[in-house]
């Protein structure tokens, strides 16, 4: 499993400059990023080099901040890979909180990025059907 950074910020011009700004500064690699909006929140989802000490940065600077276990799946580059994937995962009766489909700098393959319930056993279940996991 992945650890993911999540970060609470406002909903304002530069703020996730800001945010990109403090992470690259302190020499931490952002490999993957999402964001979600509310009408005064967002949350930037980030898979980072070294997320212990971006949470502490962040927190340091008035941030709320958390650690969460996600599962990193590699999928390949074809129509119908995404829906191949949550059939696995349908199949482990699990809720998916969220997921996003970004790029893996190793493999050069997509990556679900996904936060389930029970995330041990819907890993266990993606390898057994051969999917690499993360």
């Amino acid at each position: 499993m992945i650890s993911q950074v999540a970060v609470y910020a406002e909903n304002t011009r530069g703020a996730m400059l800001k945010v990109s700004k403090y992470i690259s500064d302190a020499g931490i690699d952002i490999t993957n990023v999402v964001t979600n909006d509310s009408a005064e929140f967002g949350i930037i989802r980030m898979i980072v080099s070294d997320p212990e000490k971006a949470v502490e940065l962040l927190g340091s600077l008035g941030y709320m901040c958390r650690v969460d276990k996600v599962i990193g799946v590699e999928i390949s580059d074809d129509v119908g890979s995404l829906t191949s994937l949550l059939d696995v995962v349908n199949t482990c009766k699990m809720i998916i909180d969220y997921i996003f489909v970004s790029y893996s700098r190793d493999t050069k393959t997509p990556l679900a990025i996904m936060k389930v319930t029970e995330a041990e056993e819907v890993e266990k279940k993606l390898r057994e059907q051969g999917y690499k996991t993360l």
